[in-house]
């Protein structure tokens, strides 16, 4: 029998709103159907690789804390497989359908690029095991191209061209274990793609060559038959001081810039979008309207902390929010939940890891039967429209059509006299109702 890494815990069970058992799901019940699918299907809650196997609690003042069963460090190969056995363990207990990794978090770092593709392989193969014996599903993949000091000044966007070919090898290894694990997308996340002073930067050129990268990577895609989506991340800074992958809508103008949009959907994270100045569902409703919403990273940040904290969402407005917006725009295809989330430093025993994922599970529980509510509600939505009603019918029909010019806008605003008839927004009314489903 192989070694259990969490034998204290055993399956997480839904036990209902009036549970106090911190190892249950209150609001969590994954085969409960909510406007036709399952919680299950509606979520596709996915755990990280990196925050929960390889996190350790440490900060820029301190060592880790974290008390783990598993080595946690670069260690070796077979070190990495227990490691893999233990995610795996711990997906299956939680009941989460879906884990995300990054290619160096799977397996050591090697002297050479040829040692570290053969210490992927080595784990990737047992990724490939575990996979089939649990049913645990592989929602994405994505490189780490930024820790390593050859990434410091960048990957894809590097001044040197033979870091740009390394970012680019290892992706093609990472995407290729992606397609053979059955991932359902491919993330691409520029964690040092951006600069800390003009000064020394040429920013065309660093674009153009992210362009060029991102097109290498459709070709490649291609040739191999992988069919899922690319994705990208949005990030403003930390650690550069300007990412070029800044919010929802630079991605968008740098792929329609490039021709690269049909090949791409966005992945948003919560702490990202605050850390650009805007709300998560502001950022979403960016990506959706441009048909490139595609998955999310589960997390929140801290008000009073200028950096990416990371915290699991408990935060009942955001996922209520956040769901509003999902389900209004048809829900995830190729994505999901992925818990790009850590325990906090003062969080350091083994059991707090389940703990912490509950609560972001059941968050996202209730705030997708929240969001459902309101929907079927309909006062929202029905107001929404109402307020917009002069543009179905009339002038603002035909300016929608493309039918109305300068001149047609100037006679209608002539025959006015002056605009009558506006109305309040209600805003305090529409929080109130969202409040009633809370």
């Amino acid at each position: 029998m192989s070694k259990q890494f969490f034998p204290k815990v055993g399956i997480i069970r839904y036990e209902g709103a009036d549970s106090r058992n911190p190892l249950a799901f209150k609001h969590y019940d994954a085969d409960a159907l909510v406007e036709g699918k399952t919680m299950r299907e509606h979520l596709r809650f996915a755990v990280v690789y990196w925050h929960t196997m390889r996190g350790t609690g440490a900060d820029m003042f301190g060592w880790g804390t974290a008390r783990r069963p598993w080595q946690t460090g670069e260690g070796t190969v077979p070190q990495a497989i227990q490691r893999a056995r233990a995610l795996f363990e711990f997906a299956t207990k939680l009941g989460a359908p879906f884990y995300c990794w990054h290619d160096r978090d799977v397996a050591p770092h090697g002297r050479t690029l040829a040692e570290s593709n053969k210490n992927f392989d080595a784990v990737a193969k047992e990724l490939k095991k575990l996979q089939a014996d649990s049913g645990v599903r592989l929602l994405w993949g994505t490189a780490q191209n930024f820790v390593h000091p050859r990434y410091l000044h960048g990957a894809a966007t590097s001044c040197n061209a033979d870091v740009f070919c390394f970012a680019a090898a290892q992706v093609k290894k990472a995407l290729e274990w992606t397609h053979e694990l059955g991932g359902e997308g491919y993330v691409f996340w520029g964690g040092r793609e951006g600069y800390s002073t003009l000064l020394n930067t040429d920013m065309k050129r660093e674009t153009d060559h992210l362009a060029r990268f991102m097109h290498m990577a459709v070709a490649y895609k291609k040739k191999i038959g992988f069919k899922g989506p690319f994705f990208i991340e949005p990030k403003p800074k930390e650690p550069t001081k300007h990412q070029y992958d800044s919010d929802a809508a630079a991605c968008l103008n740098f792929l329609r810039q490039h021709d690269l949009l049909p090949h791409f959907q966005l992945n948003i994270e919560v702490n990202h979008a605050w850390l650009a100045g805007k709300t998560m569902e502001h950022e979403l409703e960016v990506a959706a309207n441009a048909g490139a919403l595609g998955s999310i990273d589960a997390n929140m940040g801290d008000y009073f902390t200028g950096w990416d904290t990371d915290q699991f969402p408990t935060d009942l407005y955001l996922t209520t929010q956040t769901m509003l917006r999902i389900l209004r725009h048809g829900g995830f295809r190729a994505g999901g939940v992925n818990f790009d989330a850590k325990v906090r430093r003062e969080s350091f025993a083994l059991d707090d890891l389940f703990i912490a994922h509950i609560a972001g599970m059941d968050a996202f529980a209730r705030g997708l039967k929240a969001a459902a509510a309101i929907r079927k509600d309909g006062r929202i939505d029905a107001f929404v429209r109402e307020r917009y009603r002069s543009w179905d019918s009339g002038m603002g029909a035909r300016i929608e059509s493309g039918k109305a010019s300068f001149e047609d806008c100037e006679k209608h605003a002539l025959a006015l006299g002056e605009v009558q008839g506006l109305e309040s927004g209600r805003q305090e009314l529409l929080e109130s109702i969202l409040n009633e489903h809370l």
